[in-house]
């Protein structure tokens, strides 16, 4: 099928141009000559690259509206990807937690969820990929499962999280200021503590388990600390092995970005202080922040701030994280900051989250790449919205407003 875009302020790669942009074969096929087959008209529009989501988990409010309310996953997909392509994201890495917790996050549900996006892949609209969100202490529950999701049809990508030591860090610590996890240096709480109880509380409502069966639980798995480095290079690995893109998640210490680096994690996501950003970015990795944090502008647990850090040179990439229409807020956002030209930040959520997850095939309007394309109402003083959404030429999405 040929069809033509015309009329639309085209998001060229470093500039914005009012040009045709014509599709064959699911393909840009030319940029700028005549119009050819179907015309979709743009008038007034802009036409950008489609969106790529690398880290998002807001499907799990499909997955469980209310605390330990679940619904069929296959209900919670479909939905899901309806979301998606109605928010503009043609490409989206689902953040499937692999935890060592029962209920929502643990690794049976997550295996779950990846079986019902694979047997639904034709039902869907968009391209939903996978993103292994391991969790490190989970080695035992999480390995089969993952040797499982690498041989899938769609390679997915690993972030090695570890929120157990997070958890277990020392009371005076704040989540920032905590050392490498695996250093000597890193203080932990006593499990005895009371504030343990505390702070945990809402995690065990969140594993559906009393707070004295989930501190028995917490017990036992801090008890594999010293077995968590073996895991973890065991993960990359399996991970390296198929290509996997690899990700680490909220480095707060250059050391730790050292360490995944030196593993083949060459991402950086959500990095939580000035320190661990500017240590990717003198070694060429990629970084990504959370889309939330730009649209809402600043990050609501105290980190850095995703304007600043585009402002600064040190982000390339802006993720959903758990609100898919954030990406496009925090590129509106940032505009009327000024953070970056509008060009740049658009690029923000399509042609640096491509080429972090190593998707060469997308990510901007040029010709030979996928016709991964919105249509954008961004008239001067309102707020942007998606009025359609091709992926790979095909109609995932058309809007047409009242007016």
């Amino acid at each position: 099928m040929t069809f033509t875009f015309q009329g639309a302020a085209v998001f060229l790669p470093g500039m914005i141009a009012e040009t045709t942009v014509t599709v064959d074969n699911g393909t840009i096929a030319e940029i700028g000559g005549p119009v050819q087959g179907e015309v979709v008209d743009a008038r007034g529009l802009i036409l950008a690259p489609a969106m790529v989501d690398v880290h998002g988990d807001a499907f799990e409010r499909q997955l469980m509206p209310r605390p330990n309310t679940y619904f069929p996953t296959e209900v919670a997909v479909l939905d899901t990807d309806r979301q998606l392509a109605a928010n503009g994201i043609a490409t989206a890495y689902h953040a499937v937690t692999l935890g060592w917790e029962p209920g929502l996050r643990a690794v049976a549900r997550g295996r779950t969820l990846i079986q019902a996006l694979i047997d639904l892949a034709s039902r869907l609209t968009v391209e939903n990929r996978i993103q292994l969100r391991w969790e490190t202490f989970a080695f035992d529950e999480a390995w089969e499962t993952i040797q499982w999701a690498l041989e899938a049809p769609l390679t997915p990508s690993i972030a090695f999280n570890d929120h157990t030591s997070m958890t277990m860090r020392a009371f005076d610590t704040s989540i920032q200021d905590r050392a490498f996890e695996h250093s000597p240096d890193f203080s932990t709480a006593s499990l005895d503590d009371d504030r343990l109880r505390q702070r945990t509380a809402g995690h065990a409502k969140r594993s559906g388990m009393d707070e004295d069966s989930y501190l028995e639980l917490l017990r036992k798995v801090w008890g594999r600390r010293n077995d968590v480095p073996t895991a973890i290079a065991k993960v990359a690995e399996a991970g390296k092995a198929v290509g996997a893109p690899m990700l680490s998640h909220d480095d707060t210490r250059t050391e730790t970005r050292t360490y995944f680096r030196d593993l083949g994690a060459t991402t950086a996501e959500f990095p939580m202080v000035i320190e661990a950003a500017q240590a990717a970015r003198a070694n060429g990795d990629m970084i990504i922040f959370g889309a939330p944090n730009g649209a809402r502008g600043g990050s609501h647990i105290g980190s850095l701030g995703a304007g600043d850090m585009v402002e600064a040179g040190l982000c390339d990439a802006l993720a959903s994280d758990y609100f898919y229409p954030a990406m496009l807020a925090a590129v509106a956002k940032m505009d009327a900051e000024k953070r970056a030209d509008r060009s740049t930040l658009w690029s923000l959520v399509s042609d640096g989250p491509a080429r972090s997850m190593g998707l060469i095939d997308r990510g901007q309007i040029v010709v030979g790449k996928r016709a991964d394309l919105v249509v954008v109402d961004w008239s001067e003083g309102v707020t942007p919205a998606i009025c359609g959404t091709w992926v790979a030429g095909r109609c995932a999405y058309r809007g047409l407003p009242a007016g």
